[in-house]
């Protein structure tokens, strides 16, 4: 794709150019290239997706669960085939190292691989003889048109967290990736079509807030999911509810690594350090994917004077990674987004001496000059009551803490107003039942640095992590995107 080329919308039939007054450009963030540009999208266009997918709704709804379970089953062998084209495209767009890329996609592959067994997963109940001469039965329906709205950070993954569960149950989709990303839903988009899903029950538009705020308003959609900030997520709760929408809203987070004394041998340094169970699991936690996921750990506690060891340790550890382009190097870790995520980033490490924090590693030090880059950042000295312990920064630094006991460092994380993932580091499983049972939050890692569920699971955030009753993936998801209707039959 060229500077020049806009992104097409998929709406109904097919794909078309909508004529529109503003782009976003797509950049490749290891060099900072243009690569498209993202149509602005307004409600007009999103007017035309509801069109198209109420259609479709009728035919869709209405095909027997087994047929559309082999289109999916056409669609995961098509997703196989394409995994490596679509990982590159991953990381042009997005910037990630290629495994982290085919992460992306094999996460995603994984809902359309559940979503496959969605004759077992939405069959319904029956009792017989409820009551004198009266059967019940409960079945699951499709709830009509629905809408998501994602994130640049995941670019495959996270749309294929809605859409093949909300198709397999029956409804149809209008999917909006985040204006950065645009390309890989596209693909995505493309090889469902070919896998032999009828036109209109797809449909993707692309654009800034106003394609936001038209989906989350429009009465022709029935239920919507959301990914992104914690500040977006909130609004777009309050504006799908005052349509009557159920809603699904993942926020953002502020996750914690606890890693207790036991759990690192003593004196490594180095490629040693790297190397280390517990060690590696903080590194992959908080700098994988530039620390740009809501799973990163971006708090890392160590007990009292046992953390000072700790700190020199993981300094050592990161220094080992090497920061570059991910599709031309052999590297550890890519850039983050875009400059303005560079610049934010550069400029709370820069406040940190002024907020009494110690820079034990500088990201904006030795990273390749072209490309959105900032390297791996240690901050020391961070404590609740400082606002690097609530602030979701999305990238690559991390806060250090100095627990005195289990208790207190349990205490501090149940302060945080996100209740998404901690992790504890340990091979005490008294310690480490004491942690899951008393940490507040919906995911809980023991010495496992990403608890990111697959998608048996539901993607399980709490408080300010998560808007709504029914998670993303798992038995959950399935629930979102039906409803249940109840029969009472009594024949003389």
């Amino acid at each position: 794709m060229s500077q020049a080329d806009a992104v097409p919308v998929l709406v109904g039939e097919g794909w078309l150019t909508p004529e529109v007054e503003g782009y976003t450009p797509v950049h490749r963030p290891a060099t900072g290239e243009v690569i498209g540009r993202t149509p602005h999208c307004g409600g007009a266009e999103v007017d035309l997706a509801v069109e198209a997918a109420s259609r479709a709704f009728p035919a869709w709804s209405s095909t027997p669960a087994p047929e559309r379970a082999r289109v999916l089953f056409r669609y995961r062998e098509l997703l196989e085939a394409q995994a490596e084209v679509l990982a590159e495209i991953v990381c042009r767009e997005n910037g990630k190292t290629r495994e982290e890329a085919r992460g992306d996609v094999r996460r995603g592959l994984e809902v359309v691989e559940l979503a496959c067994g969605i004759g077992q997963l939405a069959k319904g109940e029956v009792l017989p003889e409820l009551a004198a001469g009266i059967d019940g039965s409960a079945t699951r329906e499709p709830v009509g048109v629905c809408a998501g709205i994602t994130p640049f950070n995941f670019p495959a993954m996270v749309p294929m967290w809605m859409y093949p569960l909300a198709i397999a149950c029956g409804n149809c989709f209008i999917l909006k990736p985040s204006e950065k990303v645009p390309l890989t839903a596209n693909r995505l988009a493309e090889l469902f079509l070919e896998a032999g899903l009828p036109p209109g029950v797809l449909n993707v538009v692309h654009g800034g807030r106003e394609v936001v705020e038209a989906l989350c308003l429009h009465p022709g959609i029935a239920a919507l999911s959301f990914v992104g900030s914690s500040p977006v997520a909130r609004r777009v709760y309050e504006w799908a509810g005052q349509t009557g929408k159920r809603c699904q809203a993942a926020g953002g987070a502020k996750n914690v690594l606890l890693v207790m004394p036991d759990a690192v041998e003593a004196g490594l340094l180095g490629e040693a350090a790297a190397a280390d169970p517990a060690l590696n699991g903080v590194l992959h936690s908080a700098f994988g994917c530039a620390g740009q996921r809501c799973m990163a750990g971006s708090l890392l506690m160590g007990l009292g004077d046992a953390c000072d060891g700790l700190r020199d340790q993981m300094a050592s550890a990161m220094d080992t990674l090497t920061v570059g382009d991910t599709l031309t190097e052999d590297v550890d870790m890519g850039p983050v987004i875009d400059g303005a995520a560079r610049q934010r980033l550069a400029g709370r490490i820069a406040g940190a001496a002024d907020a009494d924090l110690a820079v034990v590693r500088d990201g904006r030090e030795g990273v390749p000059e072209g490309g959105f880059f900032v390297g791996p950042t240690l901050l020391d000295g961070v404590e609740p009551g400082h606002g690097l312990f609530t602030e979701e920064l999305f990238g690559p630094v991390l806060g250090l803490m100095r627990p005195r006991s289990l208790e207190e460092a349990i205490d501090w994380i149940n302060r945080i107003p996100y209740g998404n993932a901690a992790t504890i580091f340990t091979g005490d499983g008294g310690a480490a039942r004491a942690f899951t049972r008393g940490v507040e939050c919906g995911m809980i890692g023991v010495n496992v640095g990403v608890p990111a569920p697959m998608a048996l699971f539901s993607f399980s955030g709490w408080d300010q992590s998560f808007f709504g009753d029914l998670h993303v993936q798992g038995t959950e998801g399935v629930l979102f995107y039906t409803r249940q209707k109840t029969v009472l039959s009594r024949w003389p």
